[in-house]
């Protein structure tokens, strides 16, 4: 089994780096996240959303090149859909990151092991293959405190992978109604 990094650790690394980044949650990291932020310009979407995060913050990136935005996704949710890679690289979206989470289960459906998990998938070398010209993987905590705010300064877009461990609660909660979060997120979006 690789090195990995505990969750919660992981993410307050990206909490406490970030600036004013635009930040997609869906599945699992849409759990984790919003215990660690409540900015405005995180946008959490959880209904049937595997594998969504990324071209959801695509198309945002793409809105608005004026602001970074940061995508989370799983593993399992990334094994959905990898065709986005080349996708994310086609578009020119240069102020995008694409965080995938990996820790070999799929959490939303009580923690079964991935295929990539039992295959040794190396995401980063798909992101590499996909055109990324920044992809780096994290599975020491120490180190990606150390290297953080210098990997969301590398050329967009950019391809992070965190291996982090696997969490004890799956239990996945609404955020809330999407039509109140979505009128506050369209506020953020227009103030800066």
């Amino acid at each position: 089994m690789r090195d990995s990094i505990p969750l919660i650790p992981a993410l307050e690394v990206l909490r406490d780096s970030r600036c004013e980044q635009i930040v997609v949650t869906t599945m699992g990291s849409a759990r984790e996240w919003p215990r660690l932020s409540q900015h405005p310009l995180d946008f959490h979407y959880i209904p049937s959303a595997m594998g969504h995060a990324p071209m959801l913050a695509l198309g945002l990136a793409l809105a608005r090149p004026d602001r970074e935005v940061i995508a989370f996704n799983g593993d399992g949710c990334m094994l959905m859909s990898l065709g986005c890679l080349v996708t994310i690289v086609a578009s020119g979206a240069t102020n995008y990151t694409l965080v995938v989470l990996e820790n070999g289960v799929y959490e939303v459906t009580g923690g079964q092991s991935t295929a990539a998990s039992a295959a040794r998938v190396d995401f980063v070398a798909l992101a590499r293959a996909a055109g990324f010209p920044s992809a780096a993987a994290f599975d020491d905590l120490d180190q990606w405190r150390a290297r953080a705010a210098e990997t969301l300064a590398l050329p967009g877009p950019r391809f992070i992978l965190l291996r982090v461990a696997r969490v004890a609660d799956y239990e996945l909660t609404s955020p809330g109604p999407m039509g109140e979060r979505i009128k506050k997120f369209r506020q953020a979006l227009a103030e800066k």
